[in-house]
Formats: structure tokens, sequence, C-alpha cells
């Protein structure tokens, strides 16, 4: 602790300490969101692909707490230990999630928000978290214990502006993601859902469908590697072996990021292959950068004629929503013999090349954004305990 720091507790320091609500309403395919655990990562609430509530369900969540403007929102059941801060005033409700509202006459919230990232204060959490099924962190528990805290407002004005600086620099990336993920959907729907290619107003129509236009099952189109989860006494989270993936908790916006690794090296996906979920929730897709183990909750597809940037696309239309696949089936599992049976359009080569010039660019700046990104986190997260302790004078 530097000498500038005291001990202090959350309840010091904030206004209220307290979690989301311990009902279950019915979710919805709209309405308000309905944040959970799974939906914070990486400093960001995932409105995307979030579940709904309605307005009445939502109105009885929020007389526990009505999530607001600089709340830090700590995932406390399961995927714990994810942090997100609340940056706009958009209606939302929590499950599974802590709320920590900071007291602003004690307290710089920009500091705040970076003080609970820091892993000073969630190293603290994450050994007291009980439930083996399911891993939790009771709200006595966030109460009682104590950390380092600096008292001194102008200096955690001055954090706050410092480590701030990476997070707006890791944001404007992620908009710039945004845009070309958006993009090339956009590109795609025009040329194969629309059907609206180069050249389709030459272009033969026989019973409604393009000339040269087919369908094929997904095993005929890709090389599909289903996973196979090792026994857990071969994971590891100290970089032994191989990245181990066997779900979704790890999944980022398009590329996935490494937390447990797997000496058993069972089924492998390689680098650049595409990442399907198929356990629930079923379809959600992203990219591994790296040679992967995959365990039974997923599946890796690669384009069996190097078309792999349409076939992501291909796979984002088809599994629209998750657990939603094709023509709106629900399925909460799927074995690799309806994995590979779905049906799906498939275009001439010569249009899937012209495709591929277009958005493999795409592909390789969003590949080169996120690379960035992680450089930039990297640096944040060495920097952050050092501004936190005093180690680094501001």
């Amino acid at each position: 602790m530097s000498r500038h720091a005291i001990s202090t507790d959350l309840p010091d320091i904030c206004s209220l300490v307290t979690d989301g609500t311990h009902d279950s309403p019915k979710l919805q395919s709209s309405g308000v969101p309905f944040i959970k655990g799974k939906h914070i990562s990486s400093g960001h609430v995932d409105f995307e692909t979030c579940d709904f509530i309605t307005e009445e369900d939502h109105l009885k969540c929020i007389k526990r707490v009505k999530p607001q403007v600089n709340d830090v929102l700590f995932a406390n059941i399961g995927s714990v230990g994810d942090v997100a801060r609340v940056v706009d005033e958009r209606d939302f409700s929590i499950k599974n999630v802590a709320l920590f509202r900071p007291d602003p006459a004690k307290v710089d919230p920009t500091y705040f928000y970076y003080l609970v990232l820091s892993p000073t204060f969630r190293g603290v959490f994450l050994n007291v978290r009980s439930g083996a099924a399911q891993p939790f962190i009771s709200l006595d528990a966030f109460r009682s214990h104590r950390f380092p805290f600096n008292p001194d407002k102008a200096q955690q004005h001055k954090v706050g502006i410092i480590l701030s600086a990476y997070d707006d620099l890791i944001e404007n990336n992620r908009r710039r993601m945004a845009l070309l993920e958006e993009a090339a959907r956009q590109l795609y729907r025009e040329w194969f859902v629309r059907l609206r290619f180069p050249g389709h107003e030459h272009t033969r129509i026989t019973n409604g469908v393009p000339e040269g236009l087919e369908r094929k099952r997904l095993g005929e189109m890709a090389y599909i590697t289903m996973g196979q989860s090792p026994e857990s006494t071969y994971y590891n989270e100290h970089g032994e072996g191989l990245p181990f993936h066997q779900g979704v908790t790890d999944f980022g916006d398009r590329f996935v990021s490494h937390r447990i690794y797997c000496n058993a090296l069972n089924r492998i996906a390689e680098a650049g292959d595409i990442l399907c979920s198929v356990r629930a929730p079923v379809g959600r897709l992203n990219v591994t950068l790296d040679r992967i183990v995959i365990g039974r909750g997923l599946s890796a597809l690669r384009s069996k004629t190097a078309n792999q940037s349409f076939l992501f696309q291909q796979l984002r239309a088809h599994f629209f929503k998750e657990d939603l696949i094709g023509s709106g089936a629900i399925f909460a599992s799927v074995t690799k013999k309806e994995f590979e049976s779905q049906d799906l359009m498939d275009p001439p080569e010569r249009l899937k090349r012209a495709f591929e010039d277009v958005i493999v660019p795409c592909d390789e700046q969003l590949r080169v954004l996120h690379l960035q990104n992680e450089k930039l986190r990297a640096a944040r997260n060495l920097l952050l305990p050092r501004l936190m302790s005093g180690g680094i004078s501001v």
C-alpha cells in the first residue's frame, strides 16, 4: 500500500451496494434489455445479444435497483469478475450482477471504475467466491472486505484521465470495427439475400432463383470439427498447452480471447477457423486467431473452397438469432449430423470470389484493430495497478 492510501470498504465510498432482481421474469424476443453476468465483458454491457423482458416486468425489477450513469456492474454469479460501467441513460434491468454506486463526494466515478477493475480489488473478491457448480460472490463479501484506496480526489481525477485515455482509443477502434462489421453484413444481404449482386440484371431467373445459385448442405461446403471436452484435470490458467474453449464465455465481438489452457490436445481448431456454439446459445459465432482446443459446446468450420469470409457472413445470416436456425427452427443443441445437414444457398464461385475481394480487406482491418485493442488493454492493465498503488506518480 502506498503512503497515500488508506484501507476502506465499499460502503465507505459508495451510496449503494446491491445486486439485481432475484426473480426470473419471462424472456422476450424484444422489449427492455435484461442484463445478466454473461452480458458483461471487456468493460462493456452487451446490448446486442442480451435477453429482453416486458416493460411490466422491468418496472418490477427496478424496484430493487435501477442502473444509472457511473454505476459499476460486477458479475457475481457464474462468470464472476467481469466488470462494466454504465455510460448512458438507457433503461435496463439486471440479474446475477452486483451494482456499486460511487458516492461522488468521496470518490471520482472514473477512478472508482478503474479501482473495481484493478487486480487488487478484483483479486480480493475472486478469492472469496464460493459455490462449486455455480460460483458466486455474496453481497456480504462485497460489503465487508477491505482494500487500499487513495482518498485524494485530485489524484483520483488524474489517475482516471490517464487510464481513460487508453479506453477512449479502445472504444474508437471498437466503433470502427462495428462499422466494418455492418458494412460486410449489408453487402452480404444486398448480394445474397436481396439477390442484387453484380450482373444480376442480366442473370436468367428460373422459378424465382437466379441461374447458378443452388442449395447445398453445410457439410458439403465446410470442414466441420465438433468439440470434445477433456477431463478438467488437463485445464490450467498459466499457459500450458493450447488455449481451450468449450462455450461462448470468452467470445468477443468477432474474435475469441484466451483465458483457460489445456494439455490434452483432442479436438483442434486451426487459426482462422470459425467457431460456432452448438449448445445453448446455439449459433453464436466467433473467429480464432490461434490454434486452440475446443470442447463439446463448440464446433470449428473452415470453407472447403477457401472462401472463409463468405462462409462467416453466410453462417451469420443463417444463424440469424441465438437458438434460431435457418427458417426459424429452435435448437437447444445440435449434433454433427444436424449441423452438417443445414441447408444453405451456394452461389457460383465467381460471385463468392468477387465478394471475398471486397470483404477480405475488411476482415484484415478487423484483425489489426482487434490486435491493437489487445495491446492497448495490456498496456492499460500493466499501468493500472501501479497507478492505483502509487508506484507511478501522476
